[in-house]
């Protein structure tokens, strides 16, 4: 389905349940939480912190504050540590 498919068929289901006010803020309260989800990613950084954290792991790189792995096994070692 395509997003001017999907659009219609909001619309279309909005129109519906505007009726009902009961419904409609149940569904007014559940789409506040969805566009909630998506612009409170904790995920997400900006620029600078993202080039912040490269400037601080090429630090940890040059003083020898890296892990290395000589095989397969020592890597797995360490994932499954965690």
């Amino acid at each position: 389905m395509t997003a001017m498919q999907l659009n219609t068929d909001i619309y279309r289901n909005l129109a519906i349940i505007s009726e009902d006010e009961d419904v409609l803020r149940k569904a007014a309260k559940y789409l506040s939480r969805l566009a909630k989800q998506m612009t409170d990613d904790p995920t997400c950084m900006t620029k600078e912190e993202y080039f912040a954290m490269l400037d601080k792991s090429r630090e940890q790189a040059a003083r020898g504050e890296v892990y290395r792995f000589d095989n397969k096994e020592k890597m797995l070692d360490w994932l499954n540590a965690l």
